[in-house]
């Protein structure tokens, strides 16, 4: 459904020097510098995939999706979406993708969700009668039930939010490209945005991209995630891939019986995180994690014992750190 060959995006911007000479040698022998905001990008998205776009503020995630939705121009490379070139900007394309902005909108904010929804009906050429039947799928799926008629000011952040992805999907796109869909939503209405995003994909197959700040967002909807990072993509695949080939240490955590003695006859089990009163957290390569489990059970009397993989958060934020998976 969507295919990235070598897709690179590069802005030349004006360098200006201070002072009154700087500002009219800049007027009249303006000098430019080339900034690559992506760099030579490549990959595919099937039909119906749910993919995670991540990467730090400035990585170019907002680029990318404004090129795959025909908004900007690449500099070089090749895409197709749904069988289109994006920036072509057909009328046939159009009509089968959406973009979603969390920190844009498209509804008016003086008028009621309902008549802007009747506008884009008329935009897109959706008839009446079918008009009243996504609205009323679309209103059950995000229990937007009695907020339609109010004007857009009057509703919470969150019932704003999905005033928005009702908007964006009126006229049921086969590929949503969502840009921080849950940006600044309290707990619950994230939760209740994802639910919504996990059911339209299985009910119509739908092909999505998204980027999102919020982890939860990508480990309940993605199995898949695509790194970028200084424009370049870092990697493409599993959360669990990712967690495999950047985490290859576990946290071993350890209540004991008894106070703990002497510290260093613990450190033939793994390096010591910390230790608490009778608690003590070891770092185990995965590989040893079963051998080195069962030498703590049968040599020490233990009262509680976990095991735990580094949180999603902290690989990508070393992945990111080192710029590459593969630096261990």
């Amino acid at each position: 459904m969507v295919t990235v060959e070598g897709l690179s995006k590069i802005y030349n911007i004006a360098v200006k020097d201070s002072g009154l000479v700087g500002t009219l040698k800049h007027f009249w022998q303006r000098q430019y510098r080339a900034i690559a905001a992506v760099k030579d990008i490549s990959f595919e998205i099937a039909s119906g995939e749910m993919v995670g776009f991540l990467g730090p503020n400035g990585a170019g995630k907002t680029t990318t999706l404004k090129m795959l939705t025909g908004l900007i121009h690449p500099s070089s490379g090749n895409v197709r979406v749904a069988g289109h070139i994006p920036f072509r900007r057909d009328t046939d394309f159009l009509q089968k993708i959406t973009l979603v902005m969390g920190q844009k909108q498209q509804l008016i904010w003086d008028l009621p969700a309902l008549d802007s929804l009747r506008m884009n009906a008329a935009v897109y050429g959706i008839s009446d009668k079918i008009f009243k039947y996504r609205l009323g799928e679309l209103t059950e799926m995000l229990s937007l039930e009695d907020k339609l008629t109010q004007p857009m000011r009057k509703l919470s952040l969150g019932e704003r939010m999905k005033a928005e992805l009702l908007a964006a999907l009126l006229h049921q796109p086969q590929v949503l490209f969502l840009d921080e869909p849950t940006l600044g939503l309290d707990v619950n209405a994230q939760a209740s945005v994802r639910e919504f995003l996990r059911e339209y994909n299985q009910r119509y197959q739908a092909t999505i991209l998204l980027t999102s700040h919020y982890m939860a967002d990508i480990t309940a909807l993605c199995k898949r995630v695509l790194l970028i990072h200084q424009g370049g993509l870092i990697y493409d695949g599993s959360l669990e891939g990712l967690h495999n080939n950047f985490a290859p240490y576990r946290e071993v955590r350890v209540e004991l019986a008894q106070q703990i003695g002497n510290h260093e006859s613990l450190q033939k089990y793994g390096k010591i995180l910390n230790i608490d009163g009778q608690s003590v957290c070891f770092l185990v390569p995965r590989e040893d994690l079963t051998k080195v489990v069962s030498q703590i059970l049968s040599e020490l009397e233990i009262l509680d014992l976990s095991v735990n993989e580094p949180a999603i958060e902290e690989v990508i934020g070393q992945v990111f750190r080192a710029g590459s998976v593969d630096h261990q």
